[in-house]
C-alpha cells in the first residue's frame, strides 16, 4: 500500500467571463484592469458579455440607444413599486430595485422580448427569400396581421397607453439603425406592420418603443432569450434614478396615503371560478 496520498481530481468550470488569480483578473479574454477599465464603455461591455463578441461602433450605438429608450418612462408600475418598497424598507435598496425589476412582465418591459420573439418566429416560418422592398414587406406584414386577427391574438409592440399618436422613440431608433446599416429584417417587418395594420384592424395604433427595441435587438443578433434581460438592465438605471429622486423629492408616502386614506369597505364577494 502506497504512503502517498491519492490525487483528487478537481472539477473544472471553464468560463470566458470573469476569472481571478492572486495578481490579475481577466474578463472576456482581456486583462480587466489594463484592457477594459477606462477603455470599454458599459453599454459596449454589456453587449460583449451577452454576445461573446465585441460589438462594432455601430452596434454599440444602436444597443445604447435601446438602453436609453428603456431606462425610464415616468411613474410606471415598476417605478411606483420601487419607491413604495423603499418607503417600507429604506434599509434595503436592493429590495426596492428588485421589486421594480420583478414587475417587468408582459405589459411593461417584457414587450421587448415578446416583440423580438414574435417577429423572429414570423421570419423563421417564411418560405423562400425575404422581401427585397417595402411592397414585399407590406405583403408579409399584411398576412401576419390577418393571421393574428383570425387567431384573436394581439400583436406585441402595437399600441401604447399614452402615446396614442405615435411613440417618439420608435422613429428615432429606426433612424439610428438605418444610419448604422443595421436596419435588418426584424425592423423591416415591424415597420411594415405599422404601415398595414389599419387595413385589418380598422384603426391606427402606434408602434411602441418597447417593441421597436425588441426588433432592433433581434437585428443585432443578440439571444432572444435575453431580450427581456436587456430591458431590465436599462430599467435598473432608471430605477436608481427614481430612488435618487425619491430621496430629494419623496412622493411614495403620498401614493401610499392616497390609497390608505381613501379605501371604501365593501361586502366580500365569494370567488366563483
Amino acid at each position: 500500500m502506497s504512503d502517498r496520498p491519492e490525487m483528487i481530481e478537481r472539477p473544472s468550470y471553464p468560463t470566458a467571463l470573469g476569472a481571478s488569480s492572486p495578481k490579475s483578473i481577466t474578463l472576456l479574454g482581456r486583462d480587466l484592469a489594463e484592457d477594459v477599465m477606462g477603455k470599454v464603455g458599459f453599454g459596449e461591455l454589456a453587449f460583449w458579455l451577452a454576445a461573446q463578441r465585441r460589438p462594432t461602433p455601430g452596434e454599440t450605438r444602436v444597443f445604447e440607444a435601446v438602453l436609453a429608450a428603456l431606462a425610464d418612462h415616468g411613474f410606471t408600475p415598476t417605478a411606483i413599486v420601487t419607491r413604495l418598497t423603499y418607503l417600507s424598507a429604506p434599509d434595503s435598496i436592493q429590495g426596492a430595485l428588485a421589486a421594480g425589476l420583478l414587475g417587468g412582465g408582459s405589459r411593461f418591459l417584457g414587450v421587448t422580448e415578446d416583440s423580438g420573439r414574435f417577429l423572429h418566429e414570423v421570419l423563421a416560418a417564411h418560405e423562400g427569400p425575404l422581401p427585397a422592398d417595402d411592397a414585399g414587406w407590406d405583403a408579409l406584414a399584411l398576412e401576419t396581421v390577418r393571421d393574428r386577427r383570425r387567431a384573436r391574438r394581439f400583436i406585441p409592440g402595437l399600441g401604447h397607453h399614452v402615446h396614442k399618436e405615435g411613440d417618439p422613440r420608435t422613429p428615432r431608433l429606426m433612424e439610428i439603425a438605418a444610419e448604422e446599416g443595421l436596419f435588418g429584417p426584424h425592423l423591416s417587418l415591424f415597420a411594415a406592420i405599422g404601415r398595414v395594420h389599419p387595413q385589418v384592424l380598422g384603426k391606427t395604433l402606434p408602434l411602441n418603443g418597447a417593441g421597436v427595441c425588441g426588433a432592433a435587438l433581434a437585428d443585432l443578433g443578440l439571444p432572444l432569450e435575453l431580450l427581456r434581460g436587456f430591458a431590465l438592465l436599462a430599467r435598473t438605471a432608471g430605477l436608481i434614478g427614481q430612488l435618487a429622486e425619491e430621496l430629494r423629492r419623496p412622493v411614495a408616502n403620498e401614493i401610499f396615503l392616497s390609497v390608505d386614506l381613501n379605501n371604501r369597505p365593501v361586502d366580500p364577494e365569494p370567488y366563483t371560478p
